[in-house]
């Protein structure tokens, strides 16, 4: 199974910057994908993007395009969301959930999808507040 731990939540001035860290471990193979979802207080789980370990594709919401950008690093199992020019509505607690992949290069290295119910495995999440 997948443990995930996130990092690097804080509080940010709006306009910043803040780097997102979800260290992966459990698994020898780099056949998973990790998606970030966040949370506002008394609003529901959204996705925000995921990557496909092996390959590295990556999927976003559309809003958040150009400014998010999820990466990883493979040799360190740990897996990136960069968030710039930051908005109050950024304000949330950012999880990172995992997916394992089995099967084929092909199946192993298809495309993320962004649906809660798609991820078995769930780090505690880190909270981000974006405020002046």
């Amino acid at each position: 199974q997948l443990h995930l731990v996130e990092s690097g939540g804080g509080l940010v001035q709006p306009g910043g910057s803040l780097r997102l860290s979800c260290e992966v471990s459990g698994v020898t193979s780099d056949y998973y994908v990790i998606g970030w979802f966040r949370q506002a207080p008394r609003k529901e789980r959204e996705a925000v993007a995921c990557i496909v370990a092996s390959g590295g594709l990556t999927n976003y919401v559309e809003s958040l395009k150009g400014r998010f950008t999820i990466s990883r690093d493979n040799r360190k199992n740990t897996v990136y969301l960069e968030m710039n020019n930051v908005k109050a509505e950024d304000t949330g607690r950012y999880y990172c959930a995992g997916e394992r992949r089995f099967g084929t290069l092909p199946t192993i290295q298809a495309m993320c999808t962004m649906r809660l119910f798609d991820y078995d495995y769930w780090g505690q999440g880190t909270q981000v507040t974006v405020s002046s």
